[in-house]
């Protein structure tokens, strides 16, 4: 009866065990310290306090510190292959920012001299340039355009008047046109600030042009019209109904040697 009895007791012991903190007597028993010997009510209600301040056990935490290392560990790589990728954007920026700066220094070079022998065509004489306000910093610095009409100093285009900026920038275009021909071009009235003598100049070298390039030019000035190969005007003979008119001049030109 006194073995039944412990038997009972050492079963409620295992079980209060187990429903306070979820381990058994085989697993109990590898917390004893032998040489510590028995702890005294203070200890005990101290430990049981301190197990009490963790609060309840997570039984998944294993399987969900398992999924999360996963997570941390795909993020993880998925942030090196990101900054190795910005490593090798940036050195493929910079080889590509070297070759810019070789070829556009290259370019403005050839642009500056034809710019120049363009200005002083349009211009009959004169002299005008292309400077970089930072040398240092070819590809973000601006670009000042410098122009010396027939009689004046060389001076800055915001100087210049407005038929002589208006021809400077064309100077400029043509310049850039002779060297990079366009397919396709249009311009909308650029020559409506210059004199006479300057249109003829202007149309002249359009004519030339024209060779590589189709233009398409929107004008009123009597010297760019003589020059065109066709043109097309609006008219409107009824009030209210506008009406299209093309006129090819090769069918209008005067054998010169037949007079």
């Amino acid at each position: 009866m006194k073995k039944t009895k412990l038997d009972v007791q050492t079963e409620n012991l295992h079980q209060n065990l187990w429903e306070k903190y979820e381990m058994s007597y085989d697993q109990g028993t590898q917390w004893i310290d032998p040489d510590k010997g028995k702890l005294t009510q203070g200890e005990l209600q101290s430990l049981k306090n301190k197990i009490k301040a963790l609060g309840h056990v997570n039984v998944e935490a294993v399987e969900e510190y398992r999924e999360t290392k996963e997570r941390f560990d795909f993020l993880d790589q998925q942030q090196k292959d990101l900054l190795e990728a910005k490593k090798s954007l940036n050195r493929i920026i910079e080889e590509m920012e070297s070759t810019m700066k070789v070829q556009f220094l290259d370019q403005l070079k050839i642009i500056k001299k034809e710019f120049d022998v363009t200005f002083s065509r349009l211009f009959g004489g004169g002299k005008a340039d292309l400077v970089l306000e930072d040398e240092n910093d070819p590809l973000e610095t601006g670009i000042n355009i410098l122009a010396r009409p027939p009689g004046k100093k060389l001076q800055s285009l915001s100087l210049l008047s407005g038929g002589e900026r208006a021809l400077t920038a064309i100077a400029l275009l043509f310049a850039i046109l002779k060297i990079k021909p366009s397919p396709f071009c249009v311009l909308d009235e650029i020559e409506a600030a210059l004199d006479e003598s300057n249109v003829h100049r202007f149309a002249g070298f359009l004519k030339e042009l024209s060779a590589d390039t189709q233009f398409i030019v929107v004008t009123h000035r009597k010297g760019t019209m003589e020059a065109a190969d066709t043109l097309y005007g609006v008219t409107m003979e009824t009030e209210g109904i506008s009406k299209l008119v093309s006129v090819k001049m090769k069918d209008y030109v005067v054998d010169e040697k037949a007079i």
